[in-house]
């Protein structure tokens, strides 16, 4: 019935196509026709076999003037089935699944095609895809693996800058996610289903959803795209530091780097941090009930008291440096100036993240001296800030007692005068 139906169109267009022109500016239509004679009759069918043609408008391949013919084969300008869909013109209809990768390569691994549409596009994809999973897994017959189209669709495929695009950086999860939260498909490969919802909870996803930073990492930042993993990384629990580079050269130093590494098979930052799940860093992490490194180190150990220490430290600072912010602005309220003093604050505020990130070399010396710096310009500032709060209740009291005065003199002027306004 369908054969019967795509007949007819091709008929219909064919008869339209033969027929006398009208003037240019009422034909642009037409006169595009047989250039591109999928479209016209997929346009022309109902349900599945209209959908393509529909949907093609939008691919980025249209807007390079490319066709259908260029991955199906046949040719675009024959009116009739036969020509349409010659096999000597190389048509082959759907592709099969495990053809799809070197399809899409026969173009996008050639630099002098490329070149003419994206001169700065990486042709590597397909060599990398090959180097996959999901590539291992589609070449050794596991059909269910992903290929091009499952990632960056089939019919309207858009630039990665397109907000509509399944590749965009907000829509990167849910399309990793149609696949890997999907547990009647992961069953059989054992890897659990719920990275996506880890990851919705992650600082990383908060960074791309609610503050709109695109950089932040998405799965493929972590993943890889095309290939296994990214380049210069001896493993995916190690491409951290590309990313986080002095936390990683800390880490390196660290006592824990030996123990808990960062290459194959070993942990590395996500031991402590976690994988997709990662959350805003505390010192909760320390210390108390849900501290990670508790986990390792028992309580009264030395591992145990210097995570202690360092929490202390660290909270120390911080409330230090509340205290003493609350105070300037609480003197920059009242009019006072506390510039250089709020400029200091800065150096203080910077001595806390160093601190911070020097607890990644788990030396405590290294922790102290940061945060010792930054007590004491917390300390300095705050003082400042209550100086110009006493000067403020001196010029006050000053103010006051000026008005007093003033006042005072006021009525005794006022009293002479009225005493020289009396009759004699």
């Amino acid at each position: 019935m369908r054969r019967l139906t795509l007949l007819f169109a091709l008929a219909v267009t064919a008869a339209f196509a033969q027929a006398p022109k009208a003037p240019a500016a009422a034909t642009t239509q037409a006169a595009h026709l047989p250039d591109d004679a999928c479209t016209t009759c997929h346009s022309a069918l109902d349900g599945p076999l209209q959908k393509p043609a529909q949907l093609f408008k939008d691919d980025v391949h249209t807007t390079a003037g490319l066709s259908c013919a260029d991955c199906h084969g046949g040719d675009r300008t024959a009116m009739d089935p036969e020509g349409s869909m010659s096999k000597a013109k190389g048509f082959i209809g759907k592709p099969k699944r495990a053809d799809i990768p070197a399809l899409c390569g026969k173009c996008h691994s050639d630099p002098g095609f490329m070149r003419r549409f994206r001169p700065q596009q990486r042709v590597d994809q397909l060599e990398l895809y090959k180097t996959s999973v999901h590539g291992k897994k589609l070449a050794s017959g596991d059909m269910n693996a992903a290929t091009c189209v499952d990632c960056h669709s089939v019919h309207d495929i858009r630039t990665v800058k397109d907000a509509n695009a399944p590749t965009h950086p907000l829509n990167i999860p849910a399309t990793c996610g149609r696949c890997h939260s999907d547990a009647a498909k992961m069953k059989q490969y054992g890897i659990p289903t719920n990275q996506v919802d880890e990851y919705h909870t992650s600082v990383h996803w908060n960074a791309i959803s609610k503050k709109g930073d695109l950089s932040a990492p998405n799965c493929v930042s972590c993943h890889g795209n095309h290939g296994a993993k990214p380049p210069d990384v001896e493993s995916v629990s190690a491409v951290c530091g590309s990313c986080h580079v002095l936390f990683a050269q800390l880490y390196e130093k660290s006592v824990h780097q030996p123990i808990f590494g960062g290459g194959a098979g070993k942990g590395g930052c996500t031991v402590c941090h976690s994988n997709h799940a990662i959350h805003q860093p505390t010192t909760a992490m320390l210390t108390g009930d849900k501290a990670i490194c508790s986990t390792c180190h028992e309580a009264g150990t030395a591992g145990a008291n210097a995570a202690s220490e360092f929490a202390k430290g660290l909270n120390g600072l911080d409330a230090a440096l509340k205290q003493s912010e609350a105070t300037l602005k609480q003197a920059e309220y009242y009019g006072m100036e506390v510039s250089s003093s709020q400029l200091e604050w800065n150096d203080g505020h910077e001595s806390l993240i160093k601190a911070r990130l020097a607890l990644h070399s788990f030396d405590t010396a290294k922790v102290k001296k940061e945060v010792d710096a930054g007590l004491a310009i917390a300390a300095k500032t705050k003082a400042a800030a209550e100086q110009a709060l006493l000067e403020k209740d001196a010029r006050r009291k000053g103010l006051a007692i000026s008005a007093l005065f003033i006042a005072i003199t006021v009525a005794g002027i006022w009293m002479v005068i009225k005493k020289m306004e009396r009759p004699a």
